[in-house]
Order: C-alpha cells, then sequence, then structure tokens
C-alpha cells in the first residue's frame, strides 16, 4: 500500500508541474488564439539560463534571471513574429511556431551539446517521507511551488485589470479593441507569463528524476500538451486538472511497468498521448472545454 501512495503522490507531483507547462499553454491560446509549439524550447531556455548563471549569480539570481528571460523571448515571439502574420489561418501561426521552436532548439542543442549541465539546486537529491510515503525534495517543493504559482495566477486573472482585458479579448478581441483595451500588450503579458511559467517548470522538470539541463528536456516538456488538450484548450483548471490526470496515469504505468510488461518496454512514455485519445473519444471538447454555439 505504501508504494502505490508513492507512485500516487509522486504522480501529484508530476501533474502539478505539467499543469504549470499546460497553464502556459492555455495562457498563450486565450491571449492570442495562438497553439504555441514554441514552448518546449523556451523552457530549455529557462532552464538553460539558470544553468549557466548560477555559478555567478547563485541559485535564486539564477532563477530570477532564467525566468526572466525565458518571459522576455516569449514575448518577443509575439511581438515580433506572431502579431506581424495574427490576420492568417491559426493553421499558419501553428506552423510558424514549430518554426521558431526549431531554430531556437537547435541553437541551445549547440550551445549545450554533449553536456548535461547542473542547475544548482540547493534542495539537490534528498528525500522527504511521511507516513511510510518518500518523495523527492524536488517534487514536493515543484508541488507547493505550482499550488501557490496557480493561486496567484487565479487572483491575477480575477482581481486585476490585465485579468479582465485578457478575458474580454479571449472572448471578443474586436469589440475590446474597440473599448479601449490593448490587444498587443495583452498578448505580450500573456506570452510572457507563459514564458515565466515554462521556465520555473524547466528547473523542476532538470532537477529530477535526471537532474542536469539537456536538449531532450524539451521533448519532455510536450508531454503537457495532453494535459492542455485534455483540459479543453482554453481552461486553466482544466490545465491543472488534465496535468494531474496525466501525471498520475504516467507514475502508476511506470511505477508498474514489470506488471505490465504485455504491452511493451517504455510504455509509461506514451500513456499520456493513450489517455488522450481516450478521453477526447468521449469528450471531444475535452474535460472542460465548452462546445462552441454557432448560430445561423
Amino acid at each position: 500500500m505504501s508504494y502505490l501512495l508513492t507512485q500516487l503522490v509522486n504522480g501529484v507531483s508530476l501533474g502539478l508541474v505539467l499543469g504549470l507547462i499546460a497553464v502556459g499553454f492555455v495562457v498563450v491560446f486565450k491571449s492570442t488564439g495562438v497553439l504555441n509549439f514554441a514552448h518546449g524550447s523556451v523552457l530549455l531556455l529557462g532552464a538553460y539560463l539558470v544553468a549557466r548563471l548560477h555559478p555567478e549569480l547563485g541559485f535564486w539570481g539564477a532563477l530570477a534571471a532564467g525566468v526572466a528571460g525565458a518571459a522576455l523571448v516569449a514575448a518577443l515571439i509575439n511581438t515580433l513574429l506572431v502579431r506581424r502574420v495574427a490576420e492568417h489561418d491559426p493553421g499558419v501561426l501553428a506552423i510558424l511556431t514549430i518554426g521558431v521552436d526549431i531554430l531556437l532548439l537547435t541553437e541551445l542543442t549547440r550551445q549545450i551539446g554533449n553536456d548535461v549541465l547542473d542547475i544548482g539546486a540547493p534542495w539537490g537529491a534528498s528525500v522527504v517521507g511521511a507516513a511510510g510515503v518518500s518523495l523527492p525534495a524536488s517534487r514536493a517543493i515543484a508541488a507547493g511551488t505550482a499550488v501557490v504559482l496557480f493561486a496567484a495566477l487565479g487572483a491575477l486573472a480575477a482581481r486585476t485589470d490585465w485579468g479582465l482585458a485578457m478575458r474580454a479579448a479571449a472572448a471578443d478581441p474586436d469589440t475590446a479593441s474597440l473599448m479601449g483595451i490593448r490587444l498587443s500588450r495583452t498578448s505580450a503579458v500573456g506570452w510572457g507569463l507563459a514564458g515565466a511559467l515554462a521556465a520555473v517548470a524547466g528547473v523542476f522538470l532538470t532537477s529530477y528524476p535526471t537532474p542536469g539541463v539537456e536538449p531532450g528536456v524539451s521533448v519532455v516538456a510536450f508531454a503537457a500538451i495532453p494535459a492542455w488538450v485534455l483540459g479543453g484548450f482554453d481552461s486553466v483548471p482544466g490545465a491543472v486538472a488534465g496535468g494531474l490526470v496525466i501525471g498520475v496515469a504516467q507514475a502508476l504505468a511506470i511505477g508498474y511497468e514489470s506488471e505490465l510488461h504485455f504491452l511493451g518496454g517504455g510504455f509509461g512514455e506514451v500513456v499520456p498521448y493513450a489517455v488522450m485519445v481516450l478521453v477526447l473519444l468521449l469528450r471531444p471538447h475535452g474535460l472542460f472545454g465548452q462546445k462552441e454555439a454557432i448560430r445561423v
């Protein structure tokens, strides 16, 4: 029983990290309507900056610089590229972000080379435990951080002018613009916020289970896409719920891989996508997505 509880707790903590990444997808989609496939490389950039800067700035200074750098690059992607083709089909914008992802990932891969860069996290490889359940300190801190950030994001969306502007822009951008809302500023803040969340998630992904920054981290980050899709594309609570579903499913699949050997080795890596397909067969609009009403 303690093993099962450990896997469940581990899955919840992983799910909260995936939720951070998925919420970034949601914020970009709500503020600009773009499927941002450059999100994984922005996450890698944030972790890379922390790894490069922590010897000079210390971990916390490097973390601040990494979060700010990822937010700035994400905002620039929107301002310099996405907004210039904003009138095009959403498919064109999605392909544009794929191109940006390839370029940014290629450059980061060149910079990292064959190295695995240490981020200098102060919690190291320590483990915490209670009631027979053990959990890496990185995962425990990640879970607590994610909960705090989700609460802050909820307050930001509900109680600030930017939150109101983003909701208005997502509902009807033309009317929002006529009412004096600067769509360019709203979208830039949305992209920057998504980049900052990605950088925080990147730090935790590179702390455990394989410490260190290497190019494959951006691929791991894409496990959050099923969480985003499960949540319904434009729902922050849905993204969090989707992250929890994917995290628990993946943790259980990996933890009980020996009992699931008939499914083949490495099944845990494809579980997020298998769960996504299964849920979408039952709820095509995701767990929290709303079916769009079309009036004729």
